[in-house]
């Protein structure tokens, strides 16, 4: 048991012994005993002193006191007045040794924050004293919520240390916080806190929380917070920005964002739909919601279904029309045919235009009877004429030309019928024409010109006489077409009209008309003799015209007036227009005046030309068997024109025409008749043996065989007759028969009879179709033979490779010959016959088409040599490319390294071995490249690109040996997918693309960060604002580094920006060396700054040498924060400043407060105000301060009143005092009058030196001329004074006058001494 000694002596540690005794029992306590320890504590307090007790409890062994016990009773111990609390000096002594757990901590602090002194819980938390817990937090957020965070950071409390950035703006911070820590904290219930505290924040953090490509929240929940708070505009802003990336899932998202800007702002809706930004909403209901919301261009965009579309569509005042007019271009046909019919139903007047527009453009696809149609049904014949104007003039549809007569009919525009009908060969005349007969128009020129065009006279006649528009046939015969009077006049007859109106119109109309067609006109209708009186009239004027003579003929004929000396004439006239009138068939004399010319009047003429004009007669009234009797009359029978070749010739042709069975005895009997032309005219005639006849008969094989070939086809009867002709040209026509007949081996077999080779072309295309190879050698043996020429040797050379005859074509191309080697080698390779293309190319030393021909072959030895010798880059990469599809890889390289140094080559190369997963061995072939002389920079950049890759570790170091030679823009893409940010980094370096660089290290540091590299790049950047994000980046990841790097940043950085943002982020004393080294530059944001540090950290020395030595900061706030600071230097300072700004009371007062005596009166005295000296003096005697007050009279020596000092001193009997100064004042009073005596003196003498001369004075504003002179001998001391031109001198002493002195002024402020 412990018991209590002598207390009367005290240890060398100065505590008393028997506690030293208790603390040495006390260690000696087992492990076991600890649980007893707050029952020892107790007993210990019994029989100590608090302050004996606090250093046995601090220095327990292990700690094993340092409990929540100790604590507590350390609570209940009493403190005596004036005295130190136990529990503080409980933990005073355990701050000095180290850092305390987490009770004590709590305990420490919750005092200290009630007492407002924060600062010291900042210092301890620097100097980690103090364990930091989530309940310590929690105690010091009430007083300040940033140091609370420091304290969540330290002690781990995730959840803590999210809610206090959040409450302190610092979202930012969350999202990365979060990400370190691995925590996942409800960023839902975040932001709407956020919110309502801040929106501006609240859509930044937004932004945040969706910004990776896994958002931290649900986009649909951050939404309903928005709209919770109906921030539409901002909410929109966060989704345009979220969903930008428009993937399928997000269309829900997508709708919302469309929807809630069609029912608060459509503009905004609108210019989103228009960027196209998003594909997967629900179409259908925005459509109805850009239709509500007057967006109707949307809205046909957006609608699919029919019923909708033709509900908005017909709006069109609302929508652009140009826009209108494309958008049918999106719809089916069937949709724009009712969509025009739906927007001509709503308003046909408003919508016309739009509709012919629509119509014009699109009536190609719609249709044009589909068009028409449309607006015929609503009956507007304008939209009709509107539309088919616009197309007419370039269809060639009859139904178009119709329409748009019909139209234009309609809509009284008769110059456009008329033009059209005069100008257009598309429309259907007669359907034109019966409808401008039943339009019944005003004018009918354009029934006229339909008529005249297409020779409808005689309708157009009849209707224009039966409707009594006679005048309009006048019109037409006077002024649109005379020469159409035969026919005028051919209807009037048949309407009966009077023969004195016919023979008027005839007179009108005089010789612009042909009399033939007239005459054929009246003819027809037996009304000759109405033009008889005016037949003979015209002869009687001398008219020698045949056909009006033929007319009259015909009348007098008609009327029988002496017919047989019109036979004998008939003949001897040789007149085929008058033949043409007795052969007629209505001529009931036809028949006896036939017989009549065969048995006498032919027989008696010698004439061949009346027999020839006759014939033709004959033939041309169309009497073939007629023609047959004359002309078996003529030649069968013995007359002088029976060998007539020309008259044989035409009985054998009038019998193929009128009796084909009399043609074969004609053939047989006939000699004298030109065979050839009658033959191809009986084939013509499909009488082909008659042809054949013929042929045979003069003896014209190859056309009797061609007869046989070609019209009887009969190739057997063909072969007999030319075994029986054996003519060479015969067998040769039957060759080729054969050979389109497909019989090739036949047709050969003609061929080599006839020896003819000229059909060399065909018969090897056919033998190609039908591959009759053995028989094509046979012919080109022949053919060759007759012709060496180079496409029957090439085609010999092929057809040996077809039929692997290889010896004899490698015979053939051994000796003389024309053939075209490389191309029969070309086709030998298409066909897969590489035996033989390898000869042939071989042959020709095609060494290109040989590497490849030996690919195929699968000799890959070859085909590189091959290669080599043909030195292409074309045959390089084939060869190379098969090695590696038959993985020939050792071959591939070597043709490789000769297809890289292409450049243009060698993207080719490289995706064909990536395509085939040959990675390592592409590389294998770009590294053994890499030493040849042609290394180009393509293939430095496409191995960086593949080991980027595929090998990433070895990019760096090929990147150091040749980042010269390699197209950094392109590696340095494929780094960046390649997530090689080290490697980045170093190409932006070399690049000189700092910004990017120092951006790359920022965003990866763990992998791109290396300081050195960092400090010199960052230094080169172009963008200022790199260097923030750089200090930002340092505090977030290497805080200890940052005054390094600041160091660096300093010549080209905003150092007024950089002090804020420390400010801001509470990280001033982290950056103090910083501030310390630019100081220099005395700037005020610095200055302030630093003082700042200063009077935190109570280093009064280090502030004062600061405000002295820099002079840019707000000296009076400063002097006012440190006039109220508890430490007396930090006041002294306060009063320093306020006399550096003149404010001399102000300091003085300060310093008087403090008692800082030797202060205050060098300041008053530097002040040169003789009121605060007078007032300090004051103050002195007021207090008692009587040395002072003397110490003062030296000090403010100079503005001090001696009188005041005096009355002062002998007020307070101390005059002991003030004495040194009377005796000071005294002695330089009685110098300076000593002073004033001997310069008066001197003064004495020179004016009695002086000359009494007159004074002149010249007046201003006088006459120049005007002067005065005063004597001023006996007067020398007075003033002169002026009114007008008069002056008045008064002596010194002496006053003007009072009324004078109105009037009178001093001449000293005008005149001019002379």
């Amino acid at each position: 048991m412990l018991m209590p000694t002598n207390t009367g002596f005290r240890s060398p540690q100065n505590v008393p012994i028997e506690v030293s005794w208790k603390v040495y029992r006390v260690r000696q306590i087992s492990r076991e005993q600890m649980l007893h320890c707050s029952i020892m504590i107790w007993v210990i307090s019994i029989i100590t002193t608090p302050a004996e007790l606090t250093p046995v409890a601090a220095n327990a062994p292990k700690g094993i006191l340092r409990t929540p016990q100790t604590i507590q009773r350390f609570q209940q111990v009493p403190t005596p007045q004036g005295q130190t609390s136990a529990l503080l000096q409980y933990f005073g002594i355990l701050l000095d040794q180290g850092q305390l757990n987490k009770y004590e901590s709590l305990e420490l602090c919750r005092p200290v924050l009630q007492q407002g002194r924060k600062q010291l819980l900042e210092k301890w938390l620097k100097e980690d004293k103090l364990e930091c817990s989530e309940e310590l937090g929690d105690l010091v957020k009430q007083a300040d919520p940033t140091l609370a965070l420091s304290v969540y950071l330290r002690a781990n409390v995730p959840n803590k240390v999210i809610q206090c950035f959040a409450e302190t703006g610092q979202f930012q911070k969350i999202v990365l916080y979060a990400k370190k820590v691995g925590y996942t904290p409800d960023y839902v219930f975040l932001l709407r806190n956020v919110m309502r505290i801040n929106p501006d924040q609240g859509v930044g953090f937004a932004q945040m929380l969706v910004q990776d490509d896994e958002p931290l929240a649900d986009i649909n929940q951050i939404v309903d917070i928005f709209m919770e708070q109906n921030m539409v505009q901002q909410c929109t802003a966060f989704l345009l920005d979220a969903l930008k990336n428009n993937r399928p899932a997000e269309g829900p998202l997508q709708t919302r964002l469309l929807e809630m800007n069609l029912m608060s702002a459509p503009q905004v809706a609108d210019a989103i739909l228009g960027n196209q930004m998003f594909t997967h909403y629900d179409r259908a209901h925005i459509a109805q919601l850009c239709e509500k919301a007057g967006l109707l261009q949307r809205a046909l965009e957006h609608y699919t279904d029919l019923y909708d579309i033709k509900r908005a569509v017909v709006h069109t005042h609302l929508l652009n029309p140009e826009w209108l007019v494309g958008y049918f271009g999106t719809l089916s046909v069937e949709d724009s045919l009712e969509c025009l019919k739906a927007m001509l139903t709503a308003n046909i007047r408003q919508n016309l235009q739009i509709c012919v527009q629509i119509a014009t453009k699109y009536h190609e696809q719609l249709t044009t009877k589909a068009l028409i149609d449309l607006f015929e049904s609503f009956k507007s014949y304008e939209g009709l004429f509107y539309f088919l104007g616009s197309i007419v003039n370039f269809s060639q549809d009859q139904e178009v030309h119709f329409k748009y007569i019909q139209a234009a009919c309609k809509t009284g525009q008769i110059k456009e019928v008329e033009r059209i009908c005069r100008e257009s060969n598309c429309y259907n005349a007669e359907r034109v024409k019966n409808f401008l007969k039943e339009a019944k128009l005003t004018d009918q020129l354009p029934l006229i010109i339909v008529c005249d065009r297409f020779d409808f006279v005689h309708d157009l006649v009849l209707y224009l006489y039966r409707n009594n528009l006679q005048k309009y046939i006048e019109i037409y015969v006077q002024k649109v077409n005379p020469s159409r009077l035969p026919v005028v006049i051919g209807g009037l007859l048949d309407v009966d009209c009077s023969e004195d109106i016919i023979k008027n119109l005839i007179l009108v109309v005089r010789g612009q008309f042909s009399t033939d067609e007239l005459v054929e006109e009246v003819e027809k209708r037996n009304r000759l003799k109405l033009l008889l009186p005016w037949l003979e009239s015209r002869v009687h004027e001398g008219c020698v015209e045949p056909a009006t003579h033929n007319a009259l003929a015909k009348i007098y004929i008609d009327s029988n007036n002496n017919p047989e000396r019109f036979l004998k004439y008939l003949v001897r006239r040789r007149d085929p227009e008058l033949w043409a009138e007795v052969l007629n068939e209505i001529n009931p004399f036809k028949r006896p005046l036939i017989d009549q010319v065969v048995q006498t009047a032919l027989s008696e003429t010698q004439d061949p030309e009346d027999i020839s004009v006759t014939v033709k007669a004959f033939m041309t009234a169309d009497l073939p068997n007629e023609l047959i009797e004359l002309l078996e009359k003529i030649v069968l029978d013995s007359s002088v024109f029976s060998d007539h070749r020309n008259l044989q010739n035409l009985l054998i042709l009038t019998a193929i025409k009128a009796d084909r069975t009399r043609v074969m005895e004609y053939i047989n009997r006939l000699d004298n008749y030109d065979a050839p032309d009658i033959a191809n005219i009986a084939i013509n005639n499909q009488l082909y043996e008659e042809a054949f006849a013929i042929f045979k008969k003069f003896d014209v094989n190859t056309s009797a065989i061609q007869v046989l070939i070609d019209n009887v086809n009969n190739l057997d009867r063909a072969y007999e007759f030319a075994e029986r002709c054996n003519e060479p040209a015969v067998w040769s026509q039957l060759a080729k028969a054969q050979l389109q007949q497909g019989l090739v081996k036949e047709a050969i077999d003609s061929f080599i009879k006839a020896d003819d080779p000229s059909a060399y072309m065909d018969v090897v295309e056919t033998a190609h179709k039908t591959e009759s190879w053995e028989d094509l050698v046979r012919y080109l043996q022949m053919a060759r033979k007759k012709a060496r020429e180079s496409y029957i040797e090439s085609e010999l050379i092929y057809a040996y490779a077809r039929t692997n005859r290889l010896a004899d074509l490698e015979e053939f191309i051994s000796g003389p010959n024309h053939a075209d080697i490389q191309k029969i080698g070309d086709r030998c390779f298409d066909d897969g016959m590489y035996e033989a293309a390898k000869l042939l190319y071989n042959n020709v030393s095609n060494f290109a088409r040989l590497a490849i021909t030996l690919v195929h072959l699968k000799e890959f030895q070859g085909a590189v040599d091959g290669a080599r010798k043909a030195n292409s880059t074309r045959t390089w990469k084939e060869v190379c490319f098969a090695c590696v599809d038959s993985e020939e890889f050792r071959l591939a390289q070597m043709c490789g390294l000769h297809i890289v140094v292409h450049a243009d080559e060698l993207e080719d190369l490289i995706n064909y071995y990536q395509d085939r997963g040959y990675f390592e061995e592409l590389i294998n072939l770009l590294e053994a490249a890499l030493g040849l002389e042609r290394a180009h920079m393509g293939m430095f950049t496409e191995l960086a690109i593949l080991y980027s890759k595929y090998k990433p570790a070895k990019m760096r170091e090929h990147l150091e040996l040749f980042w010269s030679r390699v197209n950094i823009p392109k590696v340095l893409r494929a780094a960046e997918q390649a997530h090689l940010w080290a490697e980045l980094v170093f190409l932006y370096d070399k690049y000189e693309e700092y910004d990017n660089a120092v951006i790359a290290m920022m965003n990866h540091p763990s992998e791109a960060w290396r300081e050195g590299h960092f400090k010199d790049i960052i230094t080169k950047v172009a963008n200022i604002e790199l260097y923030y994000k750089a200090i930002q980046f340092y505090l977030d990841y290497k805080p200890l580094l940052l005054n390094d790097v600041l160091l660096v940043l300093a010549p080209r950085m905003d150092h007024t920006r950089a002090v804020n943002f420390f400010t801001k982020v509470n990280h001033l004393q982290l950056v103090k060396p910083y501030l310390r080294s630019v100081q220099s530059l005395n700037n005020k944001a610095i200055n302030e700054a630093l003082n700042n540090l200063l009077i935190e950290e109570e280093d009064y020395q280090g502030l004062r040498t600061s405000i002295d030595a820099f002079d840019n900061f707000d000296n009076i706030a400063l002097a006012q924060k440190l006039e109220k600071h508890e430490l007396i230097e930090f006041r002294r300072i306060a009063a320093y400043l306020y006399k550096g700004n003149n404010r001399w009371k102000q300091s003085v007062e300060l310093c008087k407060k403090d008692r800082l005596f030797k202060d205050a009166m060098e300041y008053a005295a530097e002040s040169k105000n003789a009121e605060v000296a007078e007032e300090l003096l004051a103050w002195f005697l007021e207090k008692g301060s009587h040395d002072c007050f003397a110490a003062c009279l030296f000090q403010c020596y100079d503005l001090l009143h001696p009188d005041v000092i005096l009355e002062l001193a002998w007020r307070h009997d101390i005059m002991d005092f003030a004495m040194p100064y009377l005796i000071q004042v005294t002695r330089e009073y009685i110098s300076k009058v000593d002073k004033l005596e001997e310069s008066e003196s001197q003064r004495l003498e020179e004016t009695a030196q002086q000359d009494h001369k007159p004074i002149i004075i010249r007046i201003k504003n006088t006459n120049p001329s005007d002067t005065i002179k005063v004597s001023s001998h006996k007067h020398q001391c007075g003033t002169f004074y002026q009114h007008t031109k008069t002056i008045k001198y008064v002596p010194d002493g002496h006053k003007l006058p009072l009324v004078e002195t109105q009037m009178w002024y001093m001449l000293s402020t005008y005149k001019t001494i002379i």
